[in-house]
């Protein structure tokens, strides 16, 4: 399984120096956060650096008026269903970001969909309307499908049998999967969400075609059991964890004090740097440093014998960080077999139990980006999957 990266505010320096250091990767561009101009700029950068790119039309809230959207020739000016009923807005909204896509070098397209609430007939027509009139437009590349399916939705099975049932006469070569997690959470504490999106992104993949998911975090690492080719995850949490209210201009006084984060590969959890200090005192923080297998230094200066707080450790390093750390830990879950990766994720989280619990015990805690919550949803789910799909991913594998 792969990391892309999924762009957000101010990734433009972290695509370049990360698609530079792997030699090569995805970045799925943002129309929110990119003009034309910066849109030509980046891609010819992760291009050049061996990279590819995507795009990502953002369409979920057609309504939405953030002023990095509405500046772009595709986003609605006034937006009515009828854009997506066949005919000539259809037509010219693809063209639009057909012309976009160009401008970016896409190697594939990403068509528009509406946010799903619900699986239903109106959002299935829409789904279908924009497909149809792709396979006329878009011959150069493969299209993938969107589903950005709600974090309620996602909770039942029948809504995700739904999805799988209709998507079968969809002409697509792929599928960029959104999940809305429950509640706005960073880390999801329901096994059934989960368990949901395991079967959801396995029932697209025994179709044979390839599937991202986006806006993810280290906690989608188990989806390589479900056969995901990649999962694509950023620098803020807002583009680790889907929310539609991303695509809506912020109001005055959003925002607050920026805390720097360290994520720890072996506990699965952040912390900041003051919990650090915590673990330095207590003499428990070379167990979070990261395993030299990993082969990434931006966090080094944590462990450099000084107190963490004390070290220049950058806002700009503890992103680069994560996802160096996250896009390795995807690179060593595929296995061999269907069983084999069921079983390294179980070990790994086994191994992140007795991590957590040993740096607990000194105090150490990642607050809301502690993993300990969510070792058991991770078990659970992975327990329902295999008794759900294991048969057939085994042979499939």
């Amino acid at each position: 399984m792969d990391l892309f990266l999924q762009f957000g505010h101010g990734m433009m320096e972290h695509c370049r120096q990360l698609v530079g250091r792997w030699g090569g990767g995805t970045v799925i561009l943002s129309p929110r956060d990119l003009t034309e101009d910066q849109i030509s700029a980046v891609s010819g950068d992760v291009i050049n650096r061996g990279g590819s790119t995507m795009l990502d039309p953002q369409f979920y809230n057609p309504r939405g008026d953030h002023h990095g959207l509405v500046k772009h020739a595709y986003w609605p000016e006034n937006y009515a269903t009828s854009l997506f009923l066949p005919g000539a807005q259809l037509t010219q909204l693809l063209n639009d970001l057909i012309h976009l896509n160009d401008i970016a070098k896409t190697g594939k397209f990403i068509l528009p969909s509406l946010y799903c609430e619900r699986v239903d007939g109106d959002w299935l027509a829409v789904q279908g309307a924009i497909i149809d009139e792709s396979v006329r437009l878009i011959t150069d590349k493969p299209r993938f499908a969107t589903i950005c399916i709600s974090g309620e939705a996602l909770r039942f099975e029948e809504q995700v049998e739904a999805l799988l049932n209709a998507s079968e006469d969809w002409d697509v070569q792929g599928y960029y999967v959104v999940p809305e997690h429950p509640n706005g959470t960073y880390l999801v504490d329901d096994p059934m969400w989960l368990a949901n999106l395991l079967n959801l992104c396995s029932g697209l993949r025994l179709k044979g075609r390839e599937v991202v998911v986006g806006y993810a975090s280290h906690q989608m690492l188990p989806l390589a059991c479900a056969g995901v080719n990649a999962i694509a995850s950023g620098t803020w949490l807002n583009v680790r964890s889907f929310s539609t209210k991303k695509f809506q201009e912020p109001t005055s006084g959003q925002g607050g004090r920026r805390a720097k984060w360290y994520y720890s590969p072996q506990t699965l959890s952040e912390y900041k740097l003051p919990f650090l200090d915590i673990a330095f005192s207590q003499g428990v923080l070379p167990s979070l440093a990261v395993p030299a297998t990993f082969n990434s230094a931006y966090a080094d200066v944590l462990f450099s014998g000084a107190q963490p707080t004390t070290t220049n450790y950058s806002e700009q390093y503890a992103f680069r960080h994560y996802l160096d750390c996250v896009h390795y830990q995807c690179s060593q879950s595929v296995k061999t077999s269907f069983q084999e990766t069921v079983d390294y994720q179980l070990r790994l989280l086994d191994d992140v139990e007795g991590m957590i619990r040993l740096v607990h015990r000194a105090g150490v805690r990642g607050q809301d980006r502690d993993f300990a919550d969510c070792i058991d949803v991770s078990r659970a789910a992975l327990g329902v999957f295999t008794d759900n799909r294991g048969f057939v991913m085994s042979r499939q594998w």
